[in-house]
């Protein structure tokens, strides 16, 4: 199994439930995580990311650490400096008219996007509301361009696209898609090597659909447009996930590998869960794994069944503690020993 990991946490596009796959194995394995300093959840986002970033990393003896999965905008030659060079780089991308829809709801706090009642009314006149000069304007525009560290108001241009896909080609071992979330999990479990249930996940920070409207079409060509690097990245990675599959493991085994999967996942539900599922904020009574609400968005959480045994009960757990919660315990795990 592979244990040197990059993860590129692209902001909405099911990244907190690819985070807790990686915050579970790395428990399981006992391996390093890049934390930031002092904890937290961002790699000091949104600026470009550095080494320094790092809590315990230093130049004069550069401690290289397991996981980097934390949100950051992606520079690579800063962080090979955190990571081992055989380290396996890979990210997850999103349908940007989802993306939008999904960031609208998510960041509405932010300058561009709280004072537009809806979608509709940001694209009637989107510069009345984005201000590219905004500290936090990379919400509102190509967010994953900006993620992998590119300029979200680039030019849009031919040899421009090219050069920003060849880079991120040159950077990463793989590109899923979240759309097609459990094909992702076994191309990921294929190329790290990994056994089924280290895949295995329950969706983390989703929302409920009362707070989802669907788009008309006009909106949804406004959507492409506004964020056209955005979609030139996503359907050139669309088209080369389903090549590597066709590569690596062709399609048949692919559906049984689906398969096997869902059942398995679906055998953990009925172990862990009460109830069917997810459920409303309101309506999970383990306080430590309510999820951080943001935005106008709802987020769903889960209760966990009463009187498990203590393993099953630990397995359970960790499949839907909370990103923040998840990555404030396996910080204290590991500086731990370093406090007086």
């Amino acid at each position: 199994p592979k244990t040197d990991i990059v993860f590129l946490k692209v902001h909405k596009s099911a990244s907190s439930t690819v985070m807790n796959v990686l915050f579970r194995f790395g428990e399981t394995h006992n391996l390093t995580f890049a934390f930031p300093i002092g904890g937290g959840n961002q790699l000091f986002y949104p600026r470009h990311f550095l080494a320094r970033f790092v809590q315990g990393f230093s130049p004069r003896s550069p401690q290289r650490f397991n996981i980097l999965c934390h949100h950051m905008r992606f520079l690579q030659p800063e962080v090979q400096k955190v990571v081992s060079s055989s380290a396996i780089y890979f990210s997850i991308l999103r349908n940007p008219v989802q993306l939008m829809e999904s960031s609208f709801m998510y960041y509405k706090g932010t300058s561009a996007f709280s004072r537009a009642r809806s979608l509709e009314e940001f694209f009637n006149q989107p510069y009345h509301y984005y201000n590219p000069a905004d500290s936090d304007s990379h919400y509102a525009r190509n967010l994953m361009t900006f993620d992998f560290g590119f300029n979200p108001n680039g030019a849009v241009s031919a040899k421009r696209v090219q050069l920003m896909l060849k880079a991120i080609e040159a950077s990463f071992d793989l590109l899923l898609i979240s759309e097609y979330f459990d094909e992702s999990m076994v191309l990921l479990k294929e190329m790290l090597c990994w056994d089924l249930d280290s895949v295995i996940s329950f969706p983390l920070n989703i929302r409920d659909s009362s707070t989802k409207s669907p788009l008309s079409d006009t909106i949804v060509e406004k959507i492409k447009d506004w964020n056209r690097l955005d979609w030139e990245i996503y359907t050139h990675f669309n088209r080369t996930f389903w090549e590597r599959i066709d590569q690596d493991i062709g399609r048949e085994r692919m559906q049984q590998e689906v398969k096997a999967l869902r059942k398995r996942q679906a055998e953990l539900a009925r172990t862990c869960l009460q109830g069917i599922g997810s459920v409303a904020p309101k309506d999970i009574k383990d306080s430590s794994l309510q999820p951080l609400q943001h935005g106008k968005a709802k987020i769903l959480g889960y209760n966990l069944k009463q009187g498990l045994d203590k393993e099953t009960e630990r397995m359970c757990r960790r499949l839907v503690t909370p990103e923040l919660q998840y990555s404030s315990a396996l910080y204290k795990k590991q500086f731990a020993q370093k406090r007086p």
